[in-house]
């Protein structure tokens, strides 16, 4: 029997409660924004799954306060080797440094992480997850979208919950409900070919690291997890029904090469999968958006499923509380699809070309590219290239919320500078704009605090930070006052020899941060830079000479949406009393 139950109103309804669903529920949490998170699974999914963390999406763990509570379930610099039928590697994936403040590469375990997340939403009253629950219909107003939720009860039957929302973001996976109904496109392919994945506890070999297993006779993966999980992946040939999986003889024989005895294993799951390179022709249907696999798929190999999720959540969460807060137009939404499509797709390409190296079953075929590889790794440049994984694609922004570094155009930014009027753009080492990229995280000193990571100085919003100098000092009052009100923090970068005496001229206006290793003087300098607005994703959306600030903050304003009469956040604040926060 189905009952009609009650009417709720949230700032924000998320649509799945996987890792993407609970970052951006987190995100909301902490910018003083009510959500929803209803699912219609009974709880979380308690199996391994993605395996892959990259340091941005640590560094976005980081930003919503849960780095301690997800690092005993990693394990650090997980390095990668390719290697061919013989055992010879093909290439090392092994990249060094932490730009972004974290190890590039981890593994993790995902079902730990995700209650991590879920756990971590308990800090915020104004957001709870509803499981059990399952959206069925959609219906958009001029302010509010409306979703009829079914509620699964204990006895067989259901309650309809319907939830009125200011935007609707489906996190519901790559079926996504949420997407059908914005009538989108979901371009791309999904080959034929068939992959089991077999995850055991009690790891039978012990031995970290990853190996892929380009081997022409069955192609597979190895992958040494955290807490003595081992996860395989073997390819199936066409004539093996997906059935064959649940027969433990079979997976016994996969196995037969891999371990001592492959008859006495502590399987946690087993499942056949299809990889699928497809990508959703938009973010966002008024009201409507969509993030992670409902917006994009993409197959295993470069591990960037999850990773590419979150990217969507630290992108959009942000937006979405400065519209619901009063400081930008909704307009800034549709730089969500700008910004993030062109990076999920290069992902997407660079992982159907790393699964077409891995999967030739033709001796000839893997033949020539191990020939071809080996001619390769003989060349240092060529090998470094590949070991320092320099061929995955960064994310940049060349519109959206940015501007353009030499022209100080709002809503584009072109990647190159050097040349042009001014000596500091010819003399400019780094030839590449810092406009649309992310900004580096490295450890630094303030007045009380001494080796941190700069996030954590920084804060949760925008920054305007400017190296030497004290920003306040290069804008005009009401600039200051207009930043100030919208919640931005000013920032002095400032060598660690310097920092006493910028405390004592610029600490009552500005956060003075020490630079103890160099880090931040090489950056502002390599790049012929002297002041910067970091977005609160940490992406940097101006980057000009000091005496330029006040006409890129203006520029910046004008990108990014803003309401520059925003009163300041007493008015966010009466609205979120109102609605019981």
């Amino acid at each position: 029997m189905t009952v009609t139950a009650e009417t709720v109103t949230t700032d924000v309804l998320i649509a799945g409660a996987g890792p993407v669903g609970l970052t951006l529920a987190n995100f909301l949490g902490k910018y003083g924004v009510t959500a929803i998170v209803v699912e219609q699974l009974p709880s979380l999914i308690d199996y391994p799954r993605g395996v892959g963390l990259d340091d941005e999406s640590f560094r976005t763990i980081q930003s919503i306060g849960l780095a301690e509570e997800v690092l005993p379930f990693t394990v650090p610099q997980h390095v990668m080797r390719l290697v061919n039928g013989h055992g010879d590697v093909i290439l090392t994936n092994d990249p060094k440094g932490e730009p972004y403040g974290w190890t590039r590469k981890h593994g993790f375990l995902q079902p730990e992480v995700d209650n991590a997340l879920y756990e971590g939403l308990s800090r915020y009253p104004g957001v709870e997850v509803r499981f059990g629950h399952s959206l069925v219909d959609i219906a958009e107003g001029t302010d509010t979208v409306t979703a009829t939720v079914e509620h699964a009860l204990a006895d067989g039957g259901t309650e309809t919950v319907t939830i009125d929302a200011k935007y609707l973001v489906g996190c519901d996976g790559g079926k996504s409900p949420t997407r059908k109904w914005m009538g989108v496109r979901f371009e791309g392919k999904s080959p034929s070919t068939r992959w089991v994945v077999i995850d055991v506890n009690n790891d039978p070999l012990g031995t970290p690291n990853v190996y892929l297993g380009a081997d022409p006779a069955r192609p597979y993966v190895s992958i040494g997890l955290p807490h003595a999980v081992r996860r395989w992946e073997f390819m199936l040939f066409d004539d093996e029904p997906s059935e064959k999986v649940e027969d433990d003889a079979f997976v016994a024989e996969l196995l037969k090469d891999h371990v001592p005895d492959s008859t006495q294993l502590d399987v946690i799951r087993r499942r056949v999968f299809t990889h699928h390179g497809r990508i959703a022709s938009s973010f966002r249907k008024g009201r409507v958006l969509i993030a992670g696999d409902a917006a994009h798929l993409m197959p295993v190999w470069m591990g960037q499923g999850w990773n590419s999720g979150v990217r969507d959540a630290t992108n959009l969460g942000w937006k979405l509380a400065s519209v619901i807060k009063g400081q930008t137009d909704e307009a800034i939404l549709d730089t969500y699809t700008t910004e993030r499509t062109d990076h999920a797709k290069a992902m997407i390409d660079l992982s159907m070309t790393f699964g077409s190296i891995i999967k030739p079953t033709d001796r000839t075929l893997a033949f020539l590219r191990d020939t071809a590889a080996s001619a390769m790794n003989v060349l240092p440049q060529v090998k470094e290239y590949f070991t320092d994984m320099r061929f995955k694609p960064i994310p940049r922004y060349s519109s959206g919320v940015v501007v353009d570094q030499k022209t100080l155009r709002p809503g584009t930014a072109e990647a190159r500078v050097g040349g042009g009027r001014f000596i500091p753009f010819r003399n400019t080492v780094e030839k590449t704009s810092p406009v649309g990229l992310q900004f580096i995280q490295p450890r630094v000193i303030t007045a009380d605090r001494t080796n941190v990571r700069l996030d954590d100085v920084l804060g949760d919003w925008w920054t305007i930070a400017a190296w030497g100098n004290d920003p306040t000092r290069l804008l005009g009052a009401e600039d200051v006052a207009l930043f100030r009100r919208l919640g931005g923090s000013f920032v002095t970068f400032i060598s660690e020899t310097q920092r006493p005496w910028a405390e004592e001229q610029f600490g009552a206006t500005s956060i003075v941060v020490g630079d103890t290793t160099n880090a931040l003087k090489s950056w502002f300098d390599v790049r012929s830079v002297g002041a910067v607005a970091i977005r609160p994703d940490h992406f940097v959306a101006v980057a000009c000479l000091a005496q330029d600030l006040p006409k890129a903050f203006h520029a910046a304003l004008t990108a990014a949406h803003a309401v520059r009469t925003f009163a300041g956040p007493e008015t966010t604040a009466a609205a979120h009393e109102t609605a019981g926060v």
